[in-house]
């Protein structure tokens, strides 16, 4: 029996590799996508830490060759859901009473895996599966999950050092329990990180958890749930449930153990699985904890103050890394018209050197998008600003004979309210508004109001009043807020992630306060001698 208090190491972010030619880490990286790209697997989904295969197969193919394909996986529908849902319930108890500081060693010991030998398995697999280059791979797939899984059992431990006061004669007590049923953990295709966190941090807190991956990356999500086996996760904690979203989640959600869901995608449907929720409450044995984060539509705004340099890399940045097809991605830009000739020309012309191409080639800077869907969505956006008349200052085409690929499309919209500055497009397309600079004031109020999204935003300016006067006006416009510098790229332990209104929960993912939503307090007062008399002095007679 351990009676040890332990400490768990204090985390550090894990370095980014920089993967420049002639790199021990850029060949071993290459060989290994050459070997994957050339496998076919077979992706069951894993209930109770048995494969299990439906026979209802669905390909899958790398989105900037689709004529390569990688693999297929098992589809689930309501019977396999719901023996995810049994096998979590009869892992919880085991689970649940294991010392946390065993549970911490299981994160902890994946970090070290994807830091060491998984490494290369993780970013390859982003790569083909998401069509992410080498260095989005990079601080996704490596990275921001190492950190996530030894900063999450630093703040665990925070979280359970947390201890009330105790007045004289009696000892009290937090007891964090883990939440009483299962977490439904249901991540986004577009970040390999947030795949493997939104069923990991519940899990690290003692609950058992069903998790639907994305169909459009069940191939990363296959390697993380081999590295959560590899590192030591007992079968039925966390259950892989590849399938459609009303296949899965429909069973799921009416499961009167449902405890929580931890969500990260659209806004329409987190609404849907809240609406869900909220209108069969009373078949639930506790409220369950309802934790997303959803959509955005991300500015960027320039002061007349503003360096162009750093204004026109942070909109490139922001905008076109990963094709745009991040929730935090700079999708609206608002531009003094005293600075506007200079930005106009340096956007233009730097685009025109951006390589777009795919992710086997490191020197393309873009990919392809996704899939079908959000090609067609993202490229009628495109179509439809150039049939309005709007102005496409770069890019504008696109091209689906290989792959995916969409041009990273710059609009000037005179009209700061036309659709495609107030629309989620979720690709690489930015568009830009022209304001007058003496309209600075009025301009701020512009931004807070055009959209119902509250993720992230930007504010590029060298006069320090003109910050303040933002961060004051912008205040509830973002949850995560940038002084020069574009609004994407949060790290975990630096930046927790998060925005309110229509983004979600704000529960700050990469911090304690969304790991605090995992567990349920239980109060307990012990008093070393009770009393044993009713009576109080103030009951005596008076003398």
């Amino acid at each position: 029996m351990n009676h040890a208090i332990v400490q768990v190491p204090r985390p550090t972010n894990e370095p980014v590799r920089a993967y420049a030619p002639g790199s021990p880490e850029r060949a071993s990286l290459q060989a290994r996508l050459q070997t994957m790209r050339a496998e076919q697997v077979e992706i069951p989904a894993i209930i109770g830490g048995r494969e299990v295969r439906t026979g209802q197969l669905a390909e899958i193919h790398a989105p900037h060759e689709t004529s390569r394909r990688l693999g297929s996986f098992h589809q689930c529908g309501a019977v396999e859901a719901k023996a995810a849902v049994e096998a979590a319930l009869a892992a919880r108890e085991s689970w649940a009473r294991m010392p946390w500081e065993h549970r911490a060693a299981v994160f902890l010991r994946a970090a070290d895996l994807l830091a060491g030998p998984w490494r290369d398995t993780l970013n390859a697999a982003t790569m083909l599966g998401q069509s992410k280059n080498v260095f989005q791979a990079e601080i996704d797939a490596a990275c921001e999950l190492i950190d996530f899984f030894r900063f999450n059992v630093w703040y665990a431990q925070q979280i359970y050092a947390e201890q009330p006061g105790s007045s004289p004669g009696v000892w009290n007590q937090l007891a964090y329990r883990p939440l009483e049923g299962f977490v439904f953990a249901v991540p986004p295709f577009n970040f390999t990180s947030i795949a493997g966190n939104l069923p990991a941090a519940p899990a690290l807190m003692g609950n058992a958890v069903v998790w639907k991956p994305a169909s459009t990356a069940v191939f990363s999500g296959w390697y993380i749930y081999r590295l959560l086996e590899a590192a030591g996760l007992p079968p039925g904690v966390i259950n892989f449930v590849p399938g459609s979203g009303g296949a899965v989640g429909d069973p799921v959600l009416s499961s009167q153990h449902l405890a929580g869901l931890h969500f990260t995608g659209s806004t329409a449907t987190f609404q849907h699985m809240w609406r869900t929720i909220g209108g069969g409450v009373d078949r639930y044995r506790t409220y369950p904890r309802i934790v997303g984060e959803t959509g955005g539509k991300d500015f960027v705004v320039a002061h007349a103050s503003a360096d162009v340099d750093a204004l026109v890399t942070g909109l490139i940045r922001g905008a076109f890394e990963y094709q745009g097809q991040k929730c935090s991605a700079a999708s609206r830009a608002y531009i003094p018209d005293s600075l506007w000739p200079r930005v106009r020309q340096q956007l233009a012309d730097t685009l025109a050197g951006v390589r777009m191409g795919p992710v086997e080639d490191f020197g393309n800077f873009v990919n392809a998008v996704i899939d079908r869907g959000a090609f067609d969505s993202i490229t009628g956006y495109i179509e439809r600003a150039r049939a309005d008349g709007i102005e496409i200052l770069s890019g504008g085409g696109h091209d689906a004979s290989e792959g995916w690929y969409v041009e990273p499309t710059v609009l000037v919209a005179e009209d700061p309210m036309y659709r495609t500055m107030c629309e989620e497009i979720f690709g690489p397309v930015l568009s830009l508004h022209v304001y007058p600079e003496a309209r600075w004031a009025e301009t701020l109020e512009l931004v807070d109001r055009t959209s119902p999204y509250s993720l992230t935003g930007a504010i590029f300016a060298d006069d320090r009043s003109a910050v303040v006067e933002a961060s004051n006006r912008l205040e509830n416009a973002a949850g995560n807020f940038y002084i020069n510098d574009k609004p994407t790229g949060a790290v975990v332990g630096q930046q927790p992630f998060g925005g309110a209104r229509a983004s979600g929960t704000n529960d700050k993912a990469g911090s304690y306060l969304n790991l605090v939503r995992w567990v349920s307090a239980r109060t307990v007062k012990e008093t070393f001698v009770p009393p044993r008399d009713y009576r109080y002095p103030f009951l005596g007679p008076d003398a």
